[in-house]
């Protein structure tokens, strides 16, 4: 009298659940007060009572209450009356209809397990890096944990910002020189020693120290120029210098070039490659540069207060905007950064073929990281080369406001000597 041969179309499984349920409810068996396990046959029960309404159902089985039908059922005692225990469980809503017969779970079970199959050859198929991809991903993640503090401590050393009032020329001069040399001397320890002098990070900045303190102090102090954050800036771009050199020697094949094209490169790639860096620290919520402490926390209103104009900020709070919306993986933006730097087409490199052919290998590592990790992701590429154009563009128009900058003794002398070695030499 239980069977039924139709069910309604919309019921395929014995564990719908309705559109109310409460997944914060602690689930009890409707039936007989145990621990459920998700609703079965539309009701919400233990896998005990799901399994006799089941056999119940199948059996058409009929059950006689040897009192007066209205045994209160419990965990401990739902086996004493099966008659009592079947009712219970339509009372509660199990409807026969909601039971699959025995073909139907047949082929259940064939769908599960085809799709396991499935799943497993799709993990199979799926794009795989190299060992030699994995090594260079790890080497470049490796180099950028050892030259980007995220803790921003050093920036304490730098000569303090100042939003407003003058800087005097001797108190900056002396700040600098110390932040130069201990920046030198301890961010860069773990770098092996290079046997061109050129390339040696220690003894260039030795070098600009010397010339430094070998000049002659002015005897008075300087009035205000106006720019009272350029001292601060000027410190954070020399010491951000230091740490993409850092970064660009452990590029494999990067040490296999020549000085000086390993020179242009830097020169040519420098800003570039901070403004990549400086997304880490970028906020799309007030769109700033958050660096440890408020001290530290820049806005382009303190851009300002260093020479620079709106010609560059708006462009780059733009491009920090689009570059952070992309979401990048760590290892993608450590790849990005070194694509961007072994750009063949820099002004001043000789080898263009070689540096040709290290940007290639990086840029398929990261279209096959892409390939891996980002299933979908085909056009993340392709924004990822467009941020890189997007660079050149304010590439450019830093080195005209610093050359407007620049040819102002009153601010030029607030530089350091890298700022001026890298951006004050380029090769045009």
């Amino acid at each position: 009298m239980f069977h039924c041969r139709h069910r309604p179309m919309s019921i395929f499984t014995s564990t719908q659940v309705p559109d109310e349920f409460d997944r914060n409810v602690p689930r009890i068996c409707g039936v007989c007060g145990d621990k459920a396990t998700g609703f079965h046959f539309n009701a919400m029960t233990c896998e005990g009572c799901k399994g006799f309404f089941r056999r119940s159902m199948k059996r058409k089985a009929s059950f006689t209450c040897p009192f007066n039908g209205s045994c209160t059922i419990t965990k401990d005692n739902r086996r004493h009356c099966q008659a009592c225990r079947l009712k219970r469980c339509l009372d509660i809503g199990m409807m026969k209809e909601f039971i699959l017969t025995d073909e139907e779970v047949q082929r259940k079970k064939e769908l599960i397990q085809r799709r396991k199959v499935e799943e497993a050859q799709r993990e199979v198929q799926k794009p795989q890096l190299s060992e030699e991809q994995r090594s260079i991903i790890d080497t470049l993640v490796d180099a950028h944990h050892k030259t980007y503090d995220d803790s921003y401590s050093d920036f304490s050393r730098f000569r303090p910002p100042v939003r407003e009032g003058p800087v005097t020329r001797s108190a900056s001069r002396a700040a600098s020189l110390h932040s130069l040399s201990d920046a030198s001397s301890n961010s860069f320890s773990h770098s092996p020693e290079s046997g061109d002098r050129k390339m040696n990070l220690s003894n260039m900045l030795m070098m600009y120290q010397e010339q430094g303190l070998n000049s002659s102090p002015d005897s008075k102090e300087d009035e205000g120029t106006g720019l009272s954050m350029l001292p601060h800036l000027a410190d954070l771009v020399s010491y951000s210098i230091q740490k993409v050199i850092g970064f660009a020697k452990t590029i494999p094949g990067f040490r296999e070039l020549t000085a000086e094209d390993q020179i242009a490169l830097l020169k040519s790639s420098a800003i570039e490659v901070i403004m990549l860096r400086s997304n880490q620290s970028f906020s799309l919520e007030d769109m700033s540069w958050s660096c440890g402490g408020p001290e530290f926390k820049y806005c382009v209103n303190d851009v300002t207060k260093a020479g620079h104009t709106l010609e560059l900020l708006e462009p780059l709070v733009k491009f920090q905007v689009g570059l952070k919306k992309l979401n990048l993986h760590e290892e993608e933006h450590v790849l990005l950064m070194a694509i961007c730097l072994l750009s063949p087409d820099r002004p001043g490199v000789q080898d263009h073929e070689r540096v040709e052919a290290l940007q290639d290998r990086l840029s398929e590592v990261l279209q096959a990281y892409i390939r891996a990790h980002h299933p979908g992701g085909c056009l993340l590429y392709a924004k990822m080369i467009q941020k890189l154009a997007d660079l050149r563009s304010l590439n450019e128009e830093h080195s005209k406001q610093y050359r407007s900058l620049s040819f102002q003794p009153e601010h030029s002398m607030q530089l350091t000597p890298l700022v001026l070695e890298v951006f004050g030499g380029q090769v045009t």
